[in-house]
């Protein structure tokens, strides 16, 4: 399988067909989040990736892109984001933000709901197959 550097157009493209391909029903998500994302010190371009995630629709949405009118928003660099999104590691989360690599705009507490979504094993799944075509 080919591996792709996090967040390149590529990697996106290949995020998204397996998320497509896992599609089906999910349970609803008990709280409404809209968070951008911007991630900083991106190795493959100039410009930071913007991104969002949106659980307005009761499905945690996550793709490229910012939203209108968020709740907060949420500025990472690329090796933290890498270590929270792709890896899973929430000490990496707990240990950036310590240490000021995190910075956020708006309702922090939204980011703490974030924190008490149920598992969902569609949601792990994805999360595997993607850590396989990351780079």
């Amino acid at each position: 399988m080919p591996s792709y550097p996090f967040l390149s157009d590529q990697w996106v493209a290949e995020a998204r067909r397996i998320r497509d391909e896992l599609a089906g029903p999910r349970p609803a998500v008990p709280h409404q989040v809209r968070m951008n994302l911007v991630v900083t010190e991106v190795p493959f371009g100039e410009d930071p990736v913007h991104a969002h995630l949106d659980t307005s629709s009761g499905l945690v949405e996550l793709d490229l892109g910012h939203l209108a009118d968020p709740d907060l928003t949420v500025t990472v660099d690329y090796q933290t984001a890498k270590a929270i999104l792709v890896d899973g590691n929430p000490q990496a989360a707990m240990q950036a933000f310590m240490a000021g690599k995190v910075r956020v705009d708006g309702d922090m507490s939204k980011l703490v709901l974030l924190q008490t979504l149920p598992p969902d094993p569609a949601a792990a799944e994805l999360a595997q197959r993607i850590r396989g075509i990351t780079a």
